[in-house]
């Protein structure tokens, strides 16, 4: 799961990705160049699978983030950009809400709403050049070619230049199943779904969820394919320096009870559809990332293709239960480990245990 991290100049998209990858601005190559980094899916049921089997290897799931230069028109234009731009499979937009003396706006001033607008109108234009090029093209080729697939096309892609001029994101366009297949192959970026991450300054820290709730039902209502995760990014840097104990002291001060880095990864999960399973054992304790409502046969497929090709069975057992009695024995005494088919819709929390030829 590739996610880039985008915004203006001065948002704090730059430190933000520092804190999240450990990746310093010394890595960036060139002026526009994006930089990759990983991290690691917070989650304690895996820590907590992990204290009870004592493997030797515990595995996360992993966010890759992208961190982009300052968005503008230029950015936009330049190939590279773009097409590193148009991979990542959503988009998070670093918001700056906090209020500085020494850190200066580019606009003269912090207008969140302003800015949201200003980013999604840059994307909004990029798709539009993009629409009306390729409608050019269709033009010359449909007086070819009699071929229903370019009249369907043609239909498409006018429907999404008239939502485009009006300036709203192509996230707002219905599409069907056949009309999501035609149009995924120009990965358009005012479809991507967008998280909005606000970045609080540290006076603010304390009232960060109802901020994020005020965004989410005023400025930022209504945009679908969207999700709104506040941060302080201030916070944030500091919390990356402690241990266990004196970040959860620190949270604690503000009323916080997990840091927003944490949140900003679940905000990702649950925009872009995406849950983990669990498997877990005396060699490994590991998550995987699959869509919501995946069957037991596509989750096996995520481990290794030939166990989705081959699968028989799969023992499920929520992970909870697992840490309640004690493991797998304990478990099967008080029949909750089940046996499920190729259909069973995977739970976020479930541990499988594949059953393969």
């Amino acid at each position: 799961m590739k996610t880039a991290i985008i915004g203006l100049p001065m948002v704090g998209k730059t430190s933000l990705f520092t804190i999240l990858t450990g990746v310093h601005e010394s890595a960036r190559l060139g002026q526009l160049e994006a930089r990759q980094g990983v991290t690691k899916v917070p989650d304690p049921r895996l820590d907590a699978l992990a204290a009870l089997f004592q493997p030797p290897k515990v595995t996360h799931a992993v966010v890759e983030y992208l961190d982009f230069p300052a968005i503008s028109k230029e950015a936009l234009q330049n190939p590279s950009y773009l097409g590193s731009l148009r991979v990542a499979d959503a988009l998070a937009h670093v918001v700056r809400v906090f209020d500085s003396d020494t850190v200066p706006h580019e606009k003269g001033d912090v207008n969140p709403a302003r800015d949201v607008d200003d980013v999604d109108t840059e994307l909004i234009l990029s798709d539009l050049m993009v629409v009306e090029k390729r409608l050019e093209r269709l033009e010359k080729d449909r007086k070819k070619l009699k071929d229903p697939s370019l009249d369907r096309e043609f239909e498409l892609l006018t429907r999404a230049k008239a939502l485009l001029e009006e300036n709203k994101p192509l996230r707002a366009l219905e599409l069907d199943a056949d009309e999501e297949k035609r149009i995924r192959g120009f990965q358009f970026l005012s479809q991507k779904p967008m998280l909005y991450v606000l970045n609080l300054g540290e006076e603010d820290a304390a009232r960060l969820h109802e901020t994020e709730q005020s965004f989410r039902d005023g400025a930022l209502a209504g945009r679908p394919g969207t999700a709104v995760a506040a941060i302080c990014g201030k916070i944030e840097a500091e919390l990356a320096e402690m241990d266990a104990s004196e970040a959860s002291e620190l949270l604690e001060s503000y009323g916080l009870k997990e840091s927003g880095l944490q949140r900003l990864i679940t905000a990702t999960y649950s925009l872009l559809g995406l849950m983990s399973f669990l498997t877990a054992g005396e060699t490994e304790v590991r998550a995987w990332t699959v869509p919501k409502n995946s069957t037991a046969q596509k989750a096996a497929g995520a481990i290794h293709t030939d166990f989705e090709k081959k699968f028989i069975r799969a023992e499920v057992v929520n992970w909870q239960a697992l840490i309640d009695h004690n493991g797998y024995p304990g478990v099967r005494d008080k029949g909750l480990l089940r046996l499920e088919g190729k259909e069973y819709i995977v739970r976020d929390g479930d541990v499988l245990v594949i059953r393969h030829g």
